[in-house]
Order: C-alpha cells, then sequence, then structure tokens
C-alpha cells in the first residue's frame, strides 16, 4: 500500500512538472523542453524525435522551425480529400546549403530531419573521411502513391505521404562521385563513409535502410519519419 502511495506521489509531482513547464512556470533549457521549438543548429538529443513530430500538425511551428534549418523551401497546397495519396503540410525542397539533384517534397518532419541530418551527420561524416565538404545530394524521389515495395495490396509506403527520401549518392567538393551501389562494399575510403553516414544518420530519421537491410536497398539509403524505429 506505501508502495502504491509512493508511485502515486511521484506520478502527481511529475505531472505537476510537465505541466510547469508547459505553462513556462518552470525555467527549463531549450533543449530539455519538450515544448520549446527544436533548433536545427543544436546537435539531436533525447528529445528531437518528439519535437520533430509536432510539426507534421502545426504549420506555425513548422514556419518557426524551418527559419533555423537553412533550407529554401516552397509550401504546397494541400491535396484534395479524395485524392489516392492525400498531403497535408507538404513543402517542396529547393535547396540546402548542400546542392541537391533535384527539388523534392517533403512532410514537414522529413524536410526538418533533412536539414539536421546535413548540418550533424553528413557534412561532418565528409569531412572526418575526406577532409572536404559534401557539395550535391543525389537522391531517387520521395513522393510515391505506392504500398511498400510496389506491393499491389498492404500498408501504404512512407513515400506515400511524402514522408520518406531516397539517396542514392553523393559528390565531393574535388569532383568525387560516391555512389551507394557501387561504393558500399569493401575496405576503402568511399565504403567506410557510407557506412559511418548510415549509422549517423540514425540519429536524424527514425527509420533508415541501407543495403545491409535487403537487396531492394541495393542502390539508396532509405530514410524517413514513420513511426517506427529502425537502423539497418
Amino acid at each position: 500500500m506505501r508502495l502504491l502511495k509512493f508511485i502515486g506521489l511521484l506520478l502527481v509531482l511529475g505531472g505537476g512538472l510537465l505541466l510547469g513547464v508547459w505553462r513556462g512556470w518552470v525555467p527549463l533549457e531549450a533543449q530539455w523542453n519538450p515544448w520549446a521549438p527544436l533548433d536545427v543548429r543544436a546537435p539531436p538529443g533525447l528529445l528531437t524525435r518528439f519535437k520533430l513530430g509536432r510539426l507534421q500538425r502545426d504549420p506555425a511551428l513548422c514556419d518557426q522551425v524551418l527559419k533555423t534549418s537553412g533550407l529554401r523551401v516552397s509550401h504546397q497546397a494541400d491535396s484534395p480529400a479524395d485524392a489516392a495519396c492525400p498531403l497535408r503540410n507538404t513543402l517542396r525542397v529547393q535547396g540546402a546549403e548542400v546542392g541537391l539533384s533535384s527539388s523534392f517534397l517533403a512532410s514537414c518532419p522529413l524536410a526538418v530531419a533533412f536539414a539536421l541530418f546535413e548540418r550533424h551527420s553528413l557534412q561532418p561524416t565528409a569531412r572526418a573521411v575526406f577532409g572536404q565538404a559534401v557539395t550535391r545530394v543525389d537522391h531517387l524521389g520521395s513522393f510515391a502513391c505506392r504500398n511498400m515495395y510496389n506491393r499491389a495490396e498492404g500498408r501504404l509506403s512512407q513515400h506515400a505521404s511524402a514522408n520518406a527520401l531516397d539517396i542514392a549518392g553523393f559528390r565531393l567538393a574535388d569532383g568525387r562521385s560516391i555512389n551507394v551501389l557501387k561504393d558500399w562494399s569493401g575496405d576503402g575510403a568511399k565504403a567506410r563513409f557510407l557506412r559511418q553516414l548510415r549509422d549517423s544518420a540514425c540519429d536524424d530519421f527514425n527509420v533508415v535502410l541501407s543495403p545491409d537491410y535487403n537487396a531492394a536497398h541495393r542502390n539508396h539509403f532509405h530514410l524517413d519519419m514513420g513511426p517506427w524505429w529502425v537502423c539497418r
């Protein structure tokens, strides 16, 4: 009985603390405050995934966070409610500090996660391995109204809501290209870069799938902001 009362007291105190933080009565540094807007310039932390998840249904918060992202984006009109794959609060990412092979559609969480990836994973890994920056990201697209693995039946892919991006390669400042299909295997610098980047990207995205996952991903990294956490 005493244990139950103690647990109840802890729950009450914890709830009171959360309410105080939410109301602003209890001061807390932004990185530890669940309701403080995400700052892309700060390294990912324990609350990053929670803060990214808040962006999908809050366009005003999305715009506030994008100001720290370095992304160039345009807002897309919502698709009709009866569309096969309706899109809401969707952006077109037109550019970043790193170049893109083409623009791509993205949910707000995916766009901001890409900005985190570019700042805290991609460029630090490139400088550590090659001593220089990546100047372009080559991707295979984001939005595709389809089921997973293009099956006739089954669960919709995260691509169906512009919540996933497939990256196939990179270009370095000295002009060298790195290709997931060609360079994943082996012990050279390019393979080391790709494997370290895959591991680091798991701090930025909910799901990161590489050639180690299955043959369907032999030529790209699949990055998404779906409900599961997978790093393969």
